[in-house]
């Protein structure tokens, strides 16, 4: 085991704070097993952000690029959560500096680039990892252990969406998010959480068919300034045109089942709305992360008249949450912040070689396959809609 660890996470933004908040919490989930964890820096082209985050939360000093934490050698691990197209340089000039990475999903910009960071990886001397934060969530978890241990029984029909509202607005400001090829947009940022979820509970993706892609609002102007995640700002007279999706959708075959997957990042009134719903040969569960601490399950037992979904509050009973909460008991709640805390602390139980007890995070070699399933749906968009086999 290491004397200690050193962290710095690679962006200062939204999800940045939830890596580097993550990382605060996560020596106080489950047992003290970890070693010392030193907090050395933050890292964002924009230093006074920086510097104000890594105060915040306890980071010894602010740094300006992914190159400066390379070469700091107090730091051991990084989490990468910057723009997709900056991820394969910073990655591999990371690995090759011999740093644990966690990098954000999707894993990068574009198939090819992510094709090349997990051959580095499987080359590195170091761990590398990707974040699939919602594999950690309770609620779907506990789902999966009621298909896995037979209570509901194999999955014949997957149904899910992930609606947000960020760019619902014309006058939210352009940023990276709206640039890149088709694919790059709602289907990548937040279909690849909705991809790895839904054969997460239902097995591997086959086939893609039935691929859309649509762009909803096609120009958008220019900040003033600088921007923090998807917060609004003064915008310039300046306007440049939106390259990727604002909306996806596409059909899916698994094994023994099949699915239907929607997008959006124009949905108003759905700031987060990761729900699903996932029919079984005994029965039914659905999800929504709305409402995380529960889940409705539907079991085809007893009268048909009495028989529906009924709701299940979490407790240490379900996955993940005994002893991993300060209070681990039904009805206190659980959201999408403590999913970055879990996704920490499994990082670091993995890179100190310490028992833990949550699942490890995915492998590049998975955030690749994840990419391929996203490139299919491309690849069906452009071909009116035609089944694409992985």
């Amino acid at each position: 085991m290491a004397k200690s660890i050193g962290i710095a996470v690679i962006g200062a933004g939204m999800a940045g704070l939830s890596h580097i908040a993550g990382y605060r919490t996560a020596p106080t989930l489950y047992e003290p097993t970890l070693p010392p964890l030193r907090y050395v820096a933050v890292a964002d082209v924009n230093t006074e952000l920086a510097a104000k985050v890594a105060k915040r939360y306890g980071y010894e000093k602010a740094l300006g690029s992914w190159q400066e934490v390379a070469a700091d050698p107090d730091i051991d691990v990084v989490s990468v959560v910057i723009a997709n197209r900056f991820h394969r340089e910073a990655v591999e000039g990371l690995m090759a500096a011999g740093k644990h990475v966690l990098c954000e999903k999707p894993l990068a910009d574009t198939l090819e680039e992510a094709e090349a960071m997990a051959a580095a990886a499987r080359n590195a001397q170091s761990t590398a990892r990707v974040g699939f934060t919602f594999r950690r969530t309770p609620g779907i978890a506990a789902i999966r252990d009621l298909i896995n241990d037979g209570t509901l029984g194999k999955v014949l029909h997957f149904s899910g969406r992930y609606w947000t509202d960020y760019g619902h607005s014309p006058q939210a400001p352009m940023s990276w998010r709206f640039k890149g090829e088709p694919g790059s947009g709602a289907l990548a940022d937040v279909g690849s959480h909705l991809a790895y979820v839904a054969e997460f509970l239902a097995g591997e993706i086959t086939s893609v068919s039935g691929g859309q892609l649509r762009t909803s609002i096609t120009e958008r102007y220019l900040p003033a300034g600088a921007v923090t995640g998807h917060n609004l700002a003064e915008l310039s007279e300046q306007s440049e045109p939106v390259e990727n999706d604002d909306y996806a959708a596409f059909s899916v075959q698994f094994a023994d089942a099949a699915g239907s997957l929607e997008v959006s990042r124009v949905a108003a009134g759905h700031p987060n709305t990761l729900a699903f719903e996932v029919f079984c040969e005994r029965g039914a569960a659905r999800f929504s992360q709305l409402r995380p601490a529960e889940i409705e399950i539907m079991l085809s037992e007893g009268p048909e008249a009495t028989n529906g979904y009924r709701t299940v509050n979490l407790g240490p009973e379900h996955a993940y949450i005994g002893g991993g909460l300060p209070m681990d008991a039904p009805g206190v709640g659980f959201g999408q912040n403590d999913a970055f805390s879990y996704q920490a602390r499994a990082f670091l139980d993995e890179v100190s070689g310490v028992d833990t007890a949550l699942p490890a995070n995915a492998t590049f070699d998975e955030g690749l396959h994840n990419m391929k399933i996203l490139q299919a749906v491309v690849q069906s968009s452009n071909n009116d809609g035609k089944m694409v086999s992985l």
